[in-house]
């Protein structure tokens, strides 16, 4: 048997790119083919297709891809992890077998399941599960393993505890495991989708190809993709990965809490790049629990404010909505997208984009955007809309709290149809606050010279419910120096002002040349409840990247020809 285990990802998201399980399988060899399905936003919705029909609750989108493909796999060895059970894992597993036979093919089924609690005042609650249940369904001989809430990165985890037998004490091999899965999780994203540099990749991201972890029995892997796929794998890929919707440098887990601080990178040859080094503790005594509830209604319309006196025009729909429907629940949101002296309307305008949200769908439906249009010939010069009046639309709440690891029920169904109850790690250890970085180092002076932060910089931003996650990296040792003493909270709050009033925490991450950032509440509620003109904070690093600041004068912006190594 091979030192090493090839697992590759073929979906970061329900609704990923359909042909990506035939590329994966088509482009070179696999030992295990992952597929993460489920999001927080995700739950909601197979929450939602299960009140209209308890039979469903799983990621029906898994089962098509599956059908031209299974037989492939099958042939080749390939065995296949997917948490696309959702919320119905058995249902997901017993719909496989019915594929199976309707194809004529032999195949054996494992699930895990246990994530599902019970909160009677919920839509869904379930607890993430680490990756040992996974682990035992591939030792049972399971083909394809099917679960609901397991970690993301427990995809790629399991699969590796099967193949090198490691145990709940192997924690260092686990965390490196646990780099490996969080690395491939978000499929195109660590191979050039959603990359800073795009334009320095060699297809410039047109068509990044889907990623594989080289796993090796000590927890180190080499992150990859097949040859002849787009995009590229590099260190810096890899880092804007690394940092994707991540708190403290203890990255907490079911099975491990992974030190993010101690991960070493380096290139390993073209699209190759060497992941080792992590180092583990024990997982706390609870599980993170993701709690989804329906907050109500809500609804949505958009006035374009043409031209002079946006500001007044803008104060007048907010006095006459207020009037027509009442203040509670009301949101209006000004983007400033006009420019002075235009020559087009487009280029002139400003938006107005106001939210209603009401738990009586009757006001946040027709009577709210039946009253906006009603102003088309009685408001501001030039009125129009770009929406048309129509009802409301459900939205969900996200929260999150923890249980006890031993009051879940964490249990392997095997091919077989055995149940094999999968005991929670016996070494545990309370979560400890992480220690405040030092001061950084003053910022030594020097000429300095006007330019985009993201001269010198990448950045990568998330979500993870009501908060944000904003990782921002150097291109050099010498960047970092300055990035370090330099980007504080403070400073911070003055590039993005939305966040001045928030709680931020920032972590400093020097093994990556990088900083990040938590935002406490930035998104509300989570992103089915929030209203921000990018719900899931995915391009607030975006954002800070163009902020035009001093840049030392002696760091240059990094060549288009850089590969993402060291300098």
């Amino acid at each position: 048997m091979s030192e090493v285990l090839r697992v590759g990802n073929a979906s970061g998201f329900y609704g990923d790119r359909f042909s990506a399980w035939r590329e994966m399988l088509d482009g070179g060899d696999l030992d295990v083919l992952t597929g993460d399905y489920l999001a927080e936003l995700t739950m909601l919705i197979l929450g939602r297709d299960r009140l209209r029909d308890p039979a469903l609750g799983y990621a029906k989108t898994f089962l098509r891809q599956l059908e031209g493909c299974l037989g492939t796999a099958l042939d080749r060895g390939v065995r296949i992890v997917t948490n696309a059970g959702g919320l119905n894992p058995a249902g997901l597993a017993a719909a496989i077998g019915g594929l199976a036979e309707r194809l004529d093919l032999p195949v054996r089924v494992g699930y895990v399941e246990g994530d599902a609690l019970d909160r009677a005042d919920a839509l869904t609650a379930n607890a993430y599960l680490g990756a040992f249940g996974i682990a035992a369904c591939l030792d049972g001989g399971a083909d394809v393993v099917v679960t609901g809430r397991v970690t993301d990165a427990s995809l790629v985890v399991g699969p590796a505890i099967a193949r090198f037998g490691w145990g709940r004490d192997d924690l260092d091999a686990l965390a490196g495991a646990t780099v490996a899965g969080h690395l491939v999780e978000c499929g195109a994203q660590v191979t050039g989708g959603n990359f800073s540099f795009f334009t320095e990749l060699p297809d410039g991201g047109h068509r990044p190809g889907f990623p594989i972890a080289e796993l090796h029995p000590d927890g180190s892997c080499v992150l990859t993709k097949h040859p002849g796929t787009g995009g590229g794998v590099t260190v810096e890929t890899v880092t804007a990965q690394l940092l994707y919707e991540v708190g403290a440098p203890a990255y907490p887990g079911p099975d491990v809490v992974t030190r993010l601080d101690t991960v070493t990178l380096r290139a390993d040859g073209p699209d190759r790049v060497r992941v080792s080094g992590v180092r583990g503790t024990p997982p706390p005594d609870t599980l993170k629990v993701g709690v989804n509830n329906l907050g109500g209604f809500r609804n949505s319309m958009t006035f374009v404010l043409c031209g002079l006196d946006i500001p007044a025009k803008a104060a007048l729909v907010r006095g006459q909505l207020a009037e027509a429907v009442g203040t509670e629940g009301l949101e209006f949101t000004l983007a400033r997208t006009d420019h002075p002296d235009a020559a087009d309307t487009e280029a002139a305008s400003a938006l107005l984009h106001v939210h209603l949200r009401d738990g009586d769908k009757a006001r946040a439906g027709r009577a709210f955007s039946a009253a906006a249009v009603e102003l088309a010939l009685a408001s501001y010069p030039g009125c129009t809309l770009t929406t048309l009046p129509g009802d409301a639309t459900p939205y969900g709440v996200f929260t999150a709290d923890t249980v006890p690891q031993d009051a879940v029920a964490h249990v392997a169904v095997l091919p077989s149809g055995e149940r094999v109850p999968i005991p929670p790690p016996t070494r545990t250890a309370a979560e400890a606050p992480e220690p405040a970085p030092a001061e950084p180092p003053p910022v030594a002076g020097g000429p300095t010279r006007r330019g985009p932060l993201g001269e010198l910089v990448g950045a990568r931003s998330g979500d993870k419910g009501g908060d944000a996650n904003l990782g921002v990296w150097a291109r050099s040792d010498r960047a970092y120096d300055w990035l370090r003493g330099w980007l504080t909270v403070a400073r911070l709050a003055e590039l993005l002002p939305e966040t001045a009033s928030l709680a931020v925490e920032r972590y400093e991450l020097p093994n990556l040349r990088a900083v990040n950032f938590v935002i406490r509440g930035l998104l509300g509620q989570g992103v089915a409840a929030s209203t921000r003109f990018d719900p899931q904070a995915k391009a607030l690093g975006e954002l800070l990247r163009s902020r035009i600041v001093d840049l030392p004068a002696d760091l240059a912006a990094r060549p288009a020809t850089n590969t993402g190594e060291d300098s």
